[in-house]
């Protein structure tokens, strides 16, 4: 099996390569500043000149550290979309700071446990997140340099803060001295849906090829330059904070291509969204599954837009089902649809392109490096295995979970001196070499001595046409152990026809899958990147039952 050479070229150190080739070309739109390569090059080595001005950088070098810990100073990104955002990231590896991802849907004690937890030395923080960063401000002694970025709430500079484009203005245009290292750190912290998020460490060399798409093959900085040819224009509709959405950036960035920014990046504005890949000629457009396809699809139905440069959407980060395949592609039908499959601990791993006619949900060819490892992650399974496992991933990986030791080992274990990842979906490799995705084990439900995969039965309900959105849960049953719930919200108007939506299901999942119990709810609760919160599920299904 082959064994991957770590690579050796980070993020920085390949963008200014390339803007060189193309310092004149378009880097990012968002809303009415266009910025050149040479441009973004220029902001983010001031940005990384005030933080390398401020004592922030590496105090120990990669190779004198275990997996699970950090010699960096760590950036927290605390902002909606924007110049900024990816900005910060850049800006950071150019300093040899470590970026990572804040969630800015995040109550003061979450808060409070991310800064914490990621021992952040700095932030970059748009106003209204402001009062909450304030609130908690004084638990938190290692945070010593903000950088505030204004925004329509109109907060005043909280204390101790520099505002964003005075930090540049004042800074050095020149290279940072401390030089790029692709050993520094990406770190993204996981969304938490079923506990406390944990931060997944990437050297960003790693993370270039295995999260950003770059060049797999390349060892130089010309072979990078190879590929990145230009023209991709790309509009990332999540939030940044969510991976694929700063992947996708950063995948065009390595192409040599620009990123489109929304103008509204507080909410999914399907209007703003589709108007903005049609004055910009997107030919990319990134998704995250249902909860952004449905809204999107009301939208191309309600309005009228020259999409004929569009070219791909690709979903990524939760299923999309197959009937709202179908659906895009009767709007946009010369598009290229792609399931992606990955994960914060994996990178990206499988993919999947949607035809009119034949759209599926939930498998995908069988790519290199992807593995189905045994129950007891004791031995890699053949294809045609009847038994289920787990989905892992062999070759460049993450290095673990920031100060845990003990899920690191467990995440990334090694089989037959093989190191592999196992971020927890289970799944099985067909004799035909398609992978079967079951779904995540953290979400499953023990009922009546089965195991049930919530995602499965969430697909199973979504196919009825009266379901907008599902999220299934399981909640204590006297007689099952546990039953399973579904939480569904309906298309307004439509009936709560139960025994419709249970016929409909059955045509797709076992008799013992079927949910026990529907709620009817006029909103699912999801993040910001459009994830599943199945702790509200959970409550929501106990609330229920009286």
């Amino acid at each position: 099996m082959t064994q991957f050479v770590p690579a050796t070229i980070g993020m920085a150190e390949i963008h200014e390569a390339i803007a060189a080739t193309r310092p004149d070309h378009e880097c990012l739109v968002f809303r009415d500043k266009r910025f050149t390569w040479a441009e973004v090059t220029e902001r983010t080595r001031r940005l990384a000149n005030h933080l390398a001005s401020q004592g922030l950088g590496c105090s120990t070098e990669r190779a004198g550290l275990p997996n699970w810990e950090s010699g960096q100073d760590h950036l927290a990104i605390y902002l909606h979309n924007g110049n900024e955002y990816l900005e910060a990231m850049l800006g950071a590896w150019k300093a040899r700071v470590a970026p990572f991802n804040v969630n800015y849907r995040y109550v003061a004690e979450e808060l409070k446990y991310l800064l914490t937890d990621s021992g952040a030395t700095a932030i970059v923080v748009h106003s209204r997140f402001t009062p909450l960063l304030a609130e908690v401000r004084a638990d938190l002694p290692r945070l010593r340099v903000i950088l505030q970025v204004p925004d329509s709430s109109g907060e005043p500079l909280m204390d101790g803060a520099v505002w964003y484009e005075d930090a540049l203005s004042r800074a050095s245009a020149d290279k940072p001295a401390a030089g790029y290292s692709g050993d520094d750190l990406y770190i993204l912290y996981t969304g938490g849906t079923t506990g406390m998020p944990k931060g997944v460490l990437w050297r960003n060399a790693d993370a270039v090829v295995e999260c950003f798409g770059g060049n797999k093959e390349a060892t130089t900085l010309e072979e990078h330059l190879a590929t990145a040819a230009g023209g991709l224009r790309a509009l990332p509709c999540p939030p940044f904070m969510h991976g694929a959405a700063h992947w996708i950036a950063m995948r065009t960035w390595l192409s040599g291509g620009t990123i489109l920014v929304q103008s509204v990046p507080e909410r999914l504005d399907p209007q703003d969204i589709w108007g903005l890949a049609e004055r910009e000629k997107a030919n990319f457009l990134l998704i995250v599954g249902d909860a952004f396809a449905r809204p999107l699809l009301d939208g191309l139905a309600a309005g009228s837009y020259d999409l004929t440069s569009l070219l791909s959407i690709l979903s990524g980060g939760a299923p999309l089902s197959a009937h709202l395949k179908e659906e895009f592609l009767s709007h946009i039908p010369h598009a290229l649809l792609v399931d992606g499959l990955g994960s914060s601990e994996a990178g990206g791993q499988l993919s999947q392109v949607a035809a009119s006619g034949s759209a599926s949900t939930g498998t995908f060819p069988w790519a290199p490096q992807n593995h189905i490892l045994s129950e007891d992650m004791a031995r890699v399974l053949e294809a045609g295995h009847d038994e289920l496992g787990w989905l892992a991933k062999s070759g460049r990986l993450a290095l673990g979970y920031l100060h845990d030791e003990a899920k690191t080992k467990r995440t990334y274990p090694v089989v037959d001196g093989v190191r592999y990842v196992v971020p927890g979906d289970r799944a099985r490799l067909r004799a035909d070499m398609m992978i079967e995705i079951h779904g995540r084990d953290s979400v499953t439900i023990n009922s009546g001595g089965e195991k049930i995969f919530a995602e499965e039965v969430e697909a199973a309900v979504k196919a009825h046409p009266d379901v907008y959105d599902c999220v299934v849960a399981g909640r204590p049953s006297e007689r099952w152990g546990n039953e399973v719930v579904a939480i569904v919200r309906l298309k307004d108007g439509r009936p709560h026809d139960e025994a419709g939506l249970l016929a409909e299901a059955e045509r797709h999942v076992a008799r013992y899958k079927l949910p026990k119990a529907f709620v009817f709810v006029p909103e699912i609760v999801r993040s910001p990147a459009g994830k599943a919160d199945y702790r509200w599920a959970k409550q929501t299904a106990v609330e229920a039952s009286g």
